[in-house]
């Protein structure tokens, strides 16, 4: 089992993966905004994607440093996995926000702003903090888990899909909002992801 020695001598990657844990929360929030006050302009999307480019220049940061470190393979299959695994997330809020813009549609549906509210807890900012503990001994004695959270947002999706076909919803609706509804429920199985990456990073160091 790999000891993570080479992590013990540096903080620098937790703290770059806090960084990126707190910009996921706030690309969260902003399509949570964007639902409750919906105008249906290209701007709320814009807002969205925002955060997603800075996730994509914290994750160069990351991979940049990983290639210039000494490191073991396996610590290094880590760090990329969970650089990349946050990138995810944050490529999916977006995937969602631009997916309303371009679809116009006509205004959020209840599902969707109840999905947006569970992407937000599962990207709580006591992610961060949590990343930024990983990097220090003694290790936190438990680490905050999203599995519930994504469990409620698979529940949630089975129901918004449901939904569609009883309102008797336009077919094209139906296309549309279904990939959206998906869209957003990969989110917080993505969150759940790394949850799962950190605790297994945390046990490898322990």
């Amino acid at each position: 089992m790999v000891q993570f020695r080479s992590f013990s001598r540096s903080k620098k990657f937790f703290e770059m993966f806090s960084e990126a844990a707190r910009n996921v929360h706030q690309g969260a929030k902003a399509l949570d905004q964007m639902l409750h006050d919906f105008r249906g302009s290209a701007d709320q999307w814009r807002a969205v994607e925002e955060y997603e480019h800075e996730g994509d220049k914290i994750t160069h940061r990351i991979i940049q440093t990983l290639h210039q470190s000494s490191m073991t393979p396996g610590d290094r299959e880590d760090i990329h996995k969970l650089a990349a695994t946050l990138d995810d997330v944050l490529d999916l809020i977006e995937g969602a926000a631009f997916r309303m813009a371009m679809y116009k549609v006509a205004q959020p549906t209840p599902d969707a702003i109840r999905l947006a509210a569970v992407i937000v807890r599962c990207h709580r900012t006591d992610r961060s903090r949590s990343l930024r503990a990983a990097g220090r001994r003694p290790y936190p004695a438990a680490l905050h888990r999203d599995q519930p959270l994504g469990e409620r947002g698979g529940r949630d999706l089975a129901r918004a899909i449901a939904a569609l076909f009883t309102r008797e919803a336009a077919p094209l609706d139906v296309i549309k909002w279904k990939e959206i509804y998906e869209t957003m429920e990969t989110a917080t199985d993505r969150g759940e992801d790394v949850a799962n990456l950190l605790e297994e990073i945390v046990l490898k160091r322990s």
